[in-house]
């Protein structure tokens, strides 16, 4: 992990696929949090005025003609954050955020502080519970499960998408995972890395995934992604050694950074 000086800027970069009524308080109250200098939304194949809201609010927009995804549009964001950087500074801080966290966006700003620090080369949110949630967890058990066999971390919320982390540290977790198990892959390339992750609460809020018919694909469509990022890992053998593992990880809470190397 490096250390930074008080200069050090951060980019927040926000993947929105239909996310007109929300966006654009997201981008206002990501433009609060400390050290952020610039907001870039990747409107992903929007159907609706995401674009056009998330400019409003005063956003950098770059738009995908198609879906291609939320891997793939947090890379393009991550590739207008480099092309923004000022030649001869340090690179921006990557934050990315959720389209649909509206004004609980700026309670992401305990995200930055353990990076900047060089406490941790990624943070991850953990969430309090959300009303109206309609998962069983089956999702979000799969990817725990995963992480922990790989890494010998057991995480709160493993598909967290609200992650700050060093430029190098996203480049240790190219290529990302395709779509919705991104997030599940990036903490296990991290790890497998030997950086540092570090869960902290945030009180956010963000819209639920319900139990319709809407909800259950969208989780249908999780699932496979998700497992698909591990079955890619466990083919390539990417696992840190278990008589290598660092701390016991049952140990571990939100708050306290994770190194999974000893």
């Amino acid at each position: 992990m490096r250390q930074e000086s008080g200069s050090q800027r951060v980019a927040v970069v926000i993947p929105a696929k239909d996310e007109v009524d929300r966006i654009a308080a997201t981008v206002r109250a990501a433009r609060a949090i400390p050290h952020v200098d610039l907001v870039v939304v990747v409107d992903d194949g929007s159907e609706d005025g995401t674009q056009h809201a998330a400019r409003a609010a005063g956003a950098v927009v770059v738009r995908h003609s198609v879906n291609r995804g939320k891997a793939s549009a947090m890379e393009t964001g991550a590739r207008v954050v480099a092309m923004r950087d000022a030649q001869g500074e340090p690179a921006r801080l990557l934050l990315f955020l959720d389209a649909d966290l509206g004004e609980s966006a700026v309670a992401t700003a305990p995200l930055v502080p353990p990076v900047l620090e060089g406490r941790a080369d990624c943070t991850i949110a953990v969430l309090p519970p959300q009303p109206g949630a309609g998962g069983r967890g089956i999702v979000t058990g799969l990817a725990r499960r995963s992480i922990a066999r790989a890494t010998g971390w057991t995480p709160t919320q493993p598909l967290s998408g609200q992650r700050c982390m060093t430029r190098e540290a996203f480049e240790a977790a190219q290529p990302l995972a395709h779509g919705w198990g991104v997030e599940t892959g990036m903490t296990i390339d991290l790890l497998v890395a030997g950086l540092t992750v570090q869960e902290v609460p945030c009180d956010l809020r963000h819209r639920p995934s319900s139990n319709n018919l809407a909800g259950q694909l969208h989780r249908s469509a999780q699932y496979r992604d998700v497992a698909l990022a591990v079955a890619h890992r466990n083919v390539r053998r990417v696992r840190v050694p278990p008589g290598r593992r660092g701390e016991n990880p049952s140990r571990q809470r939100p708050g306290r950074p994770y190194r999974a190397w000893a």
